[in-house]
């Protein structure tokens, strides 16, 4: 299997998880609450960092190299939160597939205008009809499969 095909499997393996721990987050919330369970699920996700990266000794990376990270780097934990908290408000309201499916097409939009313009330092990756095609083709079928909810 090459690199790329690796990446994309693992990519996808994450869409998975990120499907089912929506799930579980929503289902959480409805006990706890939408703000405790952001707590909880950042809470949770920081002790198994901690063990990987301090007990079991996981982590490869540089610690010393911290302060000279540009600020906005940082701003990643603030959107874990909006994320977890969006989650799991939408999939409360309108369910699991339909929260999916905007979460992706809004992934996909933002990721195709960070590729285009190499945002952060990333690698420039131009809008192409290709890319516009399956952005639209992506959008149609949300579209699709939101259309009788709706």
């Amino acid at each position: 299997m090459s690199v790329k095909m690796l990446a994309l499997f693992i990519a996808a393996l994450a869409g998975v998880t990120m499907a089912l721990q929506g799930s579980l987050n929503t289902a959480l919330g409805k006990v706890i609450g939408l703000l405790e369970t952001t707590f909880v699920v950042h809470l949770v996700g920081l002790l198994l960092a901690g063990v990987l990266i301090f007990v079991l000794r996981l982590g490869s990376g540089d610690w010393q190299r911290y302060s000279g990270v540009p600020w906005y780097f940082y701003l990643g934990g603030m959107l874990g939160v909006a994320i977890i908290y969006g989650v799991v408000r939408s999939m409360a309201s309108v369910g699991v597939a339909a929260a999916t499916t905007a979460i992706i097409v809004g992934q996909l939009l933002t990721a195709a205008m960070v590729d285009h313009l190499g945002l952060f330092g990333l690698e420039r990756i131009p809008f192409s009809w290709h890319r516009v095609a399956g952005a639209a083709l992506m959008s149609g079928g949300a579209w699709l499969l939101l259309k009788k909810q709706f």
